[in-house]
């Protein structure tokens, strides 16, 4: 081998990869996990019709055009050089595609809708495309609040839809960022992070990014908001009757006052987003403790009601 020959990086074989894009079955295997939830809690109702919801989405998820733009080779290398999101969710040029996906899980949960909720989805069927892309905006500028915030749900199911449809064809062409934050697929923020138990990625922690449901590696004992390692503190529920309350702990940071939940697989959490709303009230107290969440449950928004 000569001076001139290119020498090229190849990972080893027992390096475990650090970023996971969405697998094309995950909304189905959400709704299972609400379903699941459900059972005997005391927001059964709304997480089975969250449940509804998410199998509307993994249905929609396979009407997705096969030709929606993606990134070109240039940009994808642009976003390794720069270390910037592959397709970030403030500036990537949206497909309107997203349209008919909101009108397709409106017309699917509709008749498990309550009444309130039933007026809040008719008035989807008369918003101009100038106010949807509004809506989509607030959502992808985490701006979860205002006049609007009960329809931001739906919008919110709908760019999932799109933005984890383009993460899953993009496959294996993400890579991590310098700012351990936020998706390196769409620059959003985290929904919460799990702990993985099977296969390289075992015992592993990942965050999971609330938008387009990619996932990538953060360790143990750090917080995802301002990284700091130190003053990390773990809190779960505590009572009578919990179904493995240590499957899902806050992790609080000192530091920055804030918090982010984590999931650990074998000890009953399947879906980081699911067993997120499962235990709002883990949320209320830590909360009250004076701690901010790092990042949303798009499915709750947190200027509702």
């Amino acid at each position: 081998m000569n001076s001139t020959t290119p020498i090229i990086p190849i990972r080893s074989s027992s390096e475990p990869p650090l970023v996971l894009t969405p697998d094309s079955e995950l909304f189905a295997v959400r709704a299972r996990r609400l379903e699941q939830l459900a059972e005997g809690h005391s927001l059964g109702d709304w997480l089975r019709f969250l449940a509804v919801l998410s199998r509307a989405q993994h249905d929609a998820l396979q009407t997705l055009p096969a030709d929606l733009p993606l990134p070109t080779l240039t940009a994808l290398q642009q976003s390794r050089d720069y270390g910037m999101p592959t397709l970030p969710a403030q500036s990537w040029p949206r497909d309107p595609v997203w349209h008919g996906l909101l009108h397709q899980l409106v017309a699917a949960v509709m008749p498990y809708a309550t009444e309130a909720a039933r007026s809040d989805l008719e008035r989807v069927g008369t918003l101009s495309t100038q106010h949807l892309e509004a809506l989509a905006e607030q959502v992808l500028h985490t701006e979860l609040y205002g006049d609007d915030v009960a329809i931001l749900p739906y919008v919110a199911a709908a760019l999932q839809v799109l933005w984890t449809g383009l993460a899953i064809r993009l496959n294996t062409k993400i890579t991590t960022l310098d700012v351990a934050g936020v998706c390196p697929c769409c620059g959003y923020l985290p929904v919460a992070s799990i702990v993985k138990t099977a296969g390289d990625v075992a015992n592993l922690r990942f965050l999971h990014c609330a938008l387009c449901n990619t996932e990538w590696n953060l360790v143990r004992v750090k917080c995802a908001a301002c990284d700091a390692n130190e003053n990390i503190s773990y809190r779960q529920l505590e009572g009578d009757g919990l179904k493995n309350p240590e499957a899902v702990r806050a992790e609080t940071c000192e530091t920055c006052m804030s918090y982010l939940k984590i999931v650990y697989v074998e000890k009953g959490g399947l879906d980081p987003v699911a067993d997120d709303l499962a235990t709002l009230a883990l949320d209320i107290l830590v909360d009250e403790a004076g701690y901010s969440r790092a990042g949303p449950n798009l499915l709750l928004m947190p200027g509702e009601g």
